[in-house]
């Protein structure tokens, strides 16, 4: 009978717009026109309807260790934050909206995520703030989070900006190939850090999120320069063939191995992991073609190494892929590197190895709450414990598996 009655009535429903409505709505009007060179002028505008002044958008350097003012009219542009040791670098890192009071009024520091990707930081100041100032504010970050990655697709400015060294072509090739280096949604987390950042060329990694499987790879090209970076291409291009036309991992093995070998022959190959995690059950699933072992962390300790017989390197040609599985439990962070990471060694000595870099995982991991803070800080604690060096690409690809179900987040709160 409540279901009858309740037929064909419309709900009434307020549509009037609110003053921090209609500030947000004109930026969505003109967002999908406006030329990159102007989002910061806009930016700037919106602020300063607000009562707030002194903008600066900061995005991260590919090295992940400073935030970088971006320039344009209307926007402060000073020195580039520290990530570690400053207020906007905590935000980063945190992802959440920072105050500093001022002589002047109140600095806040908001994160740019587009998605859950961390893109950088906005700070402005108002003379005060309150709670519809932080709710505003946030909203507003969001949607500069969103213009800065969409306009980044057709200009050169942001990528320009993010850059503190000059970068080779076999990286800039590398760069074009990755994927957001974060995602975080209430079932799973990932996060990336390659290293050289502005040297990098074998080394790459890939994922993407279907429905309740999660696919990932991390793939080291043999060889360095140039020819490493074209090896690599071909590969991610190939798994992501494979991946989208959704075949089993050992069939997209099989796609991979002969698309390598077609195209290069026998003298050059590619190691390799391919993986699904399944978000709901949080069972994963592997290929490993020739890759070092994956660690699985539980409670800040490295419980397990996930060594099993491998899988030739994709592009020898015709191998049987062996697949293994195993079931995590919730928070549980599985790690998947380069041999790049253990094998640096300085003439004469012997290589870093696995055991010094697990010693290096379980004094990090506790200092952290995120895989985005976890895969930087691991990245950088180890190259500062291999003498500040990288001979070789070094990578890092972290999953954490924290299961429950995201549906909660497509009830819409009226």
């Amino acid at each position: 009978m409540e279901k009858g009655r309740s037929e064909g009535r419309r709900v009434a429903v307020d549509l009037s717009e609110g003053f921090g409505e209609r500030l947000l709505g004109q930026l969505l009007d003109r967002a999908h026109e406006i030329p990159p060179q102007l989002m910061a002028p806009l930016v700037a505008e919106e602020v300063r309807r607000i009562g707030g002044r002194d903008v600066s958008i900061l995005l991260q350097c590919y090295e992940q260790l400073e935030l970088v003012p971006l320039p344009g009219r209307g926007l402060t542009v000073g020195e580039a934050l520290p990530i570690d040791g400053s207020l906007a670098g905590e935000v980063f890192l945190r992802k959440t909206t920072a105050e500093e009071v001022l002589g002047d009024g109140v600095r806040l520091y908001l994160p740019l995520l587009d998605g859950s990707d961390e893109v950088g930081v906005m700070a402005l100041t108002l003379d005060t703030v309150d709670d519809n100032d932080r709710r505003l504010l946030r909203r507003l970050a969001g949607l500069v989070a969103d213009m800065v990655v969409t306009k980044g697709a057709y200009t050169d400015q942001f990528f320009q900006t993010r850059r503190r060294h000059p970068m080779s072509l076999a990286a800039e090739i590398q760069w074009s190939l990755l994927p957001p280096m974060s995602m975080t949604t209430p079932q799973v987390s990932v996060a990336g850090i390659l290293e050289p950042a502005y040297a990098v060329a074998g080394d790459s990694l890939d994922y993407a999120l279907n429905d309740d499987v999660l696919h990932m790879a991390i793939i080291d090209a043999m060889g360095h320069g140039l020819n490493a970076s074209v090896l690599a291409t071909v590969a991610v291009g190939a798994y992501r063939h494979a991946r989208r036309a959704d075949v089993d991992l050992a069939e997209l093995y099989a796609f991979m191995d002969k698309a390598i070998d077609e195209q290069f022959g026998p003298d050059q190959f590619v190691t390799a992991q391919m993986m699904r995690l399944d978000v709901g059950t949080g069972r994963l699933y592997w290929v490993n073609a020739g890759h070092p072992a994956a660690l699985l962390i539980r409670g800040h300790r490295v419980v397990q190494v996930l060594e099993h017989p491998g899988t030739l390197p994709v592009g020898f040609g015709g191998a049987e892929p062996l697949t293994f599985s195993i079931d995590l439990q919730r928070g549980d962070r599985v790690m998947f590197y380069t041999d790049g990471l253990v094998e640096e060694h300085r003439e004469g000595q012997e290589q870093f190895g696995e055991d010094r870099m697990i010693d290096i995982i379980e004094h990090v991991s506790p200092t952290v709450r995120s895989v985005q803070h976890m895969a930087r800080n691991l990245s950088h604690a180890l190259k500062r414990e291999r003498g500040g060096t990288t001979s070789d690409d070094a990578t890092i690809f972290l999953v954490e598996w924290h299961g429950g179900t995201a549906d909660h987040l497509a009830v819409v709160d009226l």
